[in-house]
């Protein structure tokens, strides 16, 4: 009798440890009307009159018109919710950062975000610095002179996610850039995929002709994945301005681009060609609005 009593006991004590089944954690809801803005900036010499000039309208001038439009859209974007409902915000982010300390102070200063106790007076504070700060941020790296180049990959690897995604909102990320890709710090490959891209590597490549896009996929070319699982993030790349001399070459870099985009898992992205502000105002207008 005392057997039976301690094998119920012991069935007892391991029926009560048997592990109790949580339930899985829900998904965070995402509210599309929640917008959070960021905008990464190539200040290689792609911006240098000097090295790149175009009698029409300088390539820095074009991007500050390009960070004008955005911000004027997300302001926009703002204005059409009720107040209690604010919950947006907008930066600015470059990669490497220049020499200039003033950099930081400017960065500090464009990251701007609004909440229920957004006064007013703050929609106009902003616009005044979108107006004027950008044009210091160009100016500085032109004045400098020491163009470094554009760590676009590495900004992909370590920081997209940290900077330019908030897991309750819809996150929206513009690049101003050239399409070339290149930074000594980073510059490496993997089979015949690199984290930069030159006018030198597309030659190099062989993709020269109208069929650089069966070439890129035979010799398996492209670029290095940086990140996975950016599929709360969609990507305006605006300002692709090939080199001359290869009448393909702009169709390569878009194409680097878009599958490097798509092995990321980045469902919603657009890639842009260097183009006049008010060419590509509508274009950045849908992008926020998230219309078509």
């Amino acid at each position: 009798m005392k057997k039976i009593f301690y094998l119920l006991i012991i069935i007892s004590l391991v029926s009560c440890c048997k592990k109790i089944d949580t339930p899985p954690t829900p998904p965070i809801e995402i509210d599309s009307n929640n917008i959070n803005v960021s905008i990464l900036i190539d200040l290689s010499d792609r911006i240098d009159p000097k090295t790149n000039p175009n009698p029409t309208m300088e390539y820095f001038q074009r991007d500050t018109e390009y960070i004008k439009s955005i911000e004027k859209e997300f302001l926009n974007h703002i204005k059409t919710k009720k107040i209690i409902t604010y919950n947006d915000q907008m930066q600015v982010f470059f990669n490497p950062e220049p020499s200039d300390p003033k950099m930081n102070h400017f960065t500090k200063e464009l990251k701007v975000s609004f909440d229920k106790n957004t006064s007013k007076d703050y929609f106009s504070s902003v616009e005044k610095k979108y107006s004027e700060l950008p044009s210091n941020i160009y100016q500085s790296a032109i004045n400098d002179g020491k163009f470094v180049g554009s760590d676009t990959w590495e900004f992909f690897r370590n920081k997209v996610k940290d900077y330019c995604i908030k897991g309750d909102h819809r996150n929206i990320l513009f690049i101003l850039t050239d399409g070339y890709m290149y930074h000594e710090d980073s510059k490496f490959s993997q089979e015949k995929k690199t984290s930069y891209l030159t006018s030198k590597l597309i030659k190099a490549n062989n993709l020269t002709d109208s069929d650089f896009k069966t070439t890129i996929e035979k010799n398996k070319l492209g670029f290095v994945k940086a990140n996975d699982n950016l599929n709360n993030l969609e990507v305006i790349v605006l300002g692709i301005n090939p080199e001359k001399g290869n009448p393909f070459e702009e169709g390569v870099i878009k194409e680097y681009w878009e599958n490097w985009f798509k092995e990321m898992k980045i469902k919603n992205y657009q890639i842009k060609s260097a183009d006049l502000p008010s060419n590509l105002e509508p274009i950045i207008l849908k992008a926020i609005s998230g219309k078509n």
